[in-house]
């Protein structure tokens, strides 16, 4: 572990967790994933770690760390399970938002429930006809009248929420002035409490999507027909800022997805590392022979390569740098490694790691949905482009 770019206190909350992985997590993994469950007693203990509050600083928090701590904090949950380290991204996400750009209100009300993860928190941006275009987004907010001057009506809907069912609070992207022009500016993030477990008048979970991986948490659609949002709920107090204000927030979110694909990808190495030093064909371990010992050689330098990146621009992050470039970089590089690494390492298990009676076969569900989430590989690669245009080169410092 890079441990010189950690806090000895930091360094200790990566081995917790990695404890609370190989003793808690990896034991049950398999029986839940195939269960299709929601794991309610390792979310539980993700919240007496602290888990939910390392992006949350004092006085709402106790546990903050910095952002490279945060990502291989990631990385350990998804090397157990890519589905607990999803039940933590949108929530940082959040927070980052209200930290940056909440009120002070905002901050006292939210942050220290979503410090203990009494309050999970998710955020809906990606929309049935919009999917990577978020300005073309059509869910609106309308500034109400007569009694409901002080609220926004809110209309439209939403796709792919990960945790919305499980979540009490949604950082909802919303057009506040759909004519505005450039579109951007006519977008806002409203945070809408549900209340109860059907949620609040007019918000409707319409249904859990079905997936080929990512079983442990829920991916839902949500709609709304005329929900009543207060005033007071919109980020910031500012309309017109949502877009700006998300896509700092997203840059968290990608390194966190980065984190997740070197999670599954250290995984699927692992256990080929194990696999190919216990499994015998032609009278000897099958890494000695020179294609898989070159599969594993491979794996592992792709793995350190991109965990090197991803820490890289957690760093650039963390020093108040604009990071879009370097969290893009992370997370295209990290995405498409932890893919290449989990079909080798169906290739280092053969027949087996076809079975579902080992785990190959679930790093290899996992790993395409880093590729298409928080900003398909695409739309990272168009980020990175515009960026390196725009500084004119790849600065070593």
């Amino acid at each position: 572990m890079t441990t010189e770019l950690l806090s000895e206190d930091e360094v200790e909350i990566v081995r917790l967790v990695r404890e609370f992985v190989d003793k808690q997590v990896k034991p049950v993994v398999h029986e839940l994933e195939h269960a299709n469950t929601y794991p309610e007693e390792l979310i539980d203990a993700m919240k007496e770690m602290g888990v939910f509050g390392l992006a949350i600083p004092e006085p709402w928090g106790e546990a903050q760390v910095s952002l490279p701590a945060y990502c291989l904090v990631t990385e350990e949950l998804a090397r157990g399970w890519m589905s607990l380290a999803g039940a933590m991204g949108g929530h940082t996400v959040v927070a980052k938002l209200i930290l940056s750009y909440g009120t002070q209100a905002q901050k006292d009300r939210y942050l220290p429930r979503m410090a203990t993860g009494e309050l999970r928190a998710t955020m809906a941006l990606t929309e049935p006809g919009g999917g990577s275009d978020l300005q073309a987004m059509r869910t609106t907010a309308r500034r109400g009248t007569g009694e409901d001057a002080d609220h926004y009506i809110v209309n439209g809907s939403k796709t792919w929420i990960t945790n919305a069912r499980k979540a009490g609070l949604i950082a909802l992207m919303v057009k506040t002035d759909p004519q505005a022009h450039p579109r951007h500016k006519g977008i806002s993030i409203l945070l809408v409490e549900k209340e109860g477990d059907e949620g609040r008048p007019g918000f409707h979970l319409s249904r859990d999507l079905p997936k080929l991986g990512y079983k442990g948490v829920e991916s839902c659609e949500l709609a709304f027909d005329a929900m009543t949002v207060p005033v007071g709920n919109l980020l910031g107090e500012q309309e017109g800022a949502g877009f700006a204000q998300m896509m700092k927030g997203l840059e968290v979110g990608r390194l966190q997805v980065a984190s997740r694909a070197l999670g599954v990808g250290r995984a699927a190495l692992e256990d080929s590392l194990r696999y190919s030093q216990e499994r015998e064909a032609f009278g000897v371990p099958i890494w000695k022979h020179q294609s898989i010992g070159n599969y594993l050689a491979q794996m592992a330098t792709k793995l350190v390569a991109a965990r090197q990146l991803t820490l890289h621009a957690a760093r650039a992050f963390d020093a108040g740098q604009r990071a879009d470039m370097e969290a893009g970089m992370a997370k295209l590089f990290a995405s498409e490694i932890g893919m290449e690494i989990a079909l080798d390492a169906i290739r280092v298990h053969g027949g087996y790691g076809y079975s579902t009676e080992f785990d190959v076969e679930r790093y290899f569900r996992d790993a395409p949905l880093m590729i298409v989430g928080e900003g398909t590989n695409e739309i990272q690669k168009n980020v990175i482009a515009r960026q390196l245009v725009k500084r004119g080169n790849v600065d070593p410092i």
